[in-house]
């Protein structure tokens, strides 16, 4: 990240769609030359609040400034600076991969010769290339969402807003999603993500919980690991669900939950001798029960739970 002014600097940002209110006094900075991450459950305000900063959505009060300009004052300033990315697939499926990109880029202003180099290149570093001729309604998932991001990068904009890019993509279609994000942070790019994916947060520089329209921690993934208190544990057990019912009634345990077929357990101390003597005493074996490193995906679940239980 560099020392230069923030990407994007929000101040009190709300949007309210009659009664229902979906962002709720957002304030936050986004560093220049980062990977922000955006999390938070569905409901949670995300897409509202990236739709404001794309200039798609006029905020109800406050204001955002994109790269110093006004969000709501100046929004012809702002959208040549950025390239947002909407969760449905926005391409037109009957154009091929070539016929998408050239349209979409010249309706963004792009010249003939900059168009023929620029999605030259972009389809060569994204894989595609082989591919330039096929339908965009014959494509991948995958395919699809690395075609919005060429589209969306034509115009070579400083700021990338993703909604929810890989969601529903496989995950070495998500990986090489990740990779390509890499690779224009490296370049200068800043990029504004909202993702499901625990392990793609781990991967961003900066992370921002969000709920219920409002903005509830914010952090390094680091930071924000180093929030939840106590030891997690893995227990598996050939019955999970019994497990977890078991280790959740007993004393010490902050919070318990499924990861898959393992349970989750978080406890206050580093003694788990009581959660193997509940799932004995209610008849259910334990596989095993071990200690592991706070993730994203543990910070996730305790703070989600903290927030309903606020």
């Amino acid at each position: 990240m560099t020392d230069s002014q923030p990407a994007v600097v929000a101040r009190g940002l709300t949007r309210a769609f009659g009664p229902l209110t979906a962002v709720a006094d957002v304030s936050l900075e986004i560093p220049e030359g980062g990977v922000f991450g955006l999390l938070g459950p569905d409901g949670a305000g995300k897409s509202t609040l990236i739709r404001m900063l794309a200039t798609v959505l006029v905020p109800t009060s406050g204001d955002a400034e994109v790269f110093g300009e006004s969000v709501t004052h100046r929004p012809g300033r702002v959208t040549p600076r950025i390239g947002y990315m909407s969760q449905k697939f926005a391409m037109y499926p009957d154009l091929t991969i070539a016929e998408n990109i050239n349209f979409f880029a010249t309706l963004r202003g792009v010249g003939k010769a900059d168009r023929r180099e620029r999605s030259a290149r972009l389809l060569e570093g994204m894989g595609l290339a082989e591919f330039a001729g096929r339908q965009a309604g014959r494509l991948s998932g995958g395919m699809k969402q690395k075609l919005m991001l060429a589209s969306t990068l034509m115009h070579e904009p400083d700021l990338l807003l993703l909604d929810e890019p890989t969601t529903g993509v496989d995950p070495v279609s998500r990986r090489e999603f990740w990779r390509i994000l890499a690779g224009l942070q490296r370049e200068g790019k800043t990029v504004l993500v909202a993702t499901p994916y625990m392990d793609e947060a781990e991967r961003c520089t900066s992370i921002a919980f969000m709920d219920e329209g409002v903005i509830t921690q914010r952090g390094t993934p680091d930071q924000i690991k180093a929030l939840v208190p106590g030891t997690l544990f893995e227990l598996v057990s050939p019955e999970p669900r019994a497990a977890l019912a078991a280790a959740g009634a007993v004393p010490g345990v902050a919070s318990a939950h499924l990861y898959g077929d393992v349970v989750r357990v978080l406890l206050s101390g580093t003694d788990a001798a009581g959660v193997a003597h509940a799932c004995a005493n209610a008849g259910v074996a334990v596989d095993s029960l071990r200690p592991v490193a706070i993730d994203m995906e543990a910070a996730f679940a305790f703070l989600a739970e903290e927030g309903e239980a606020a």
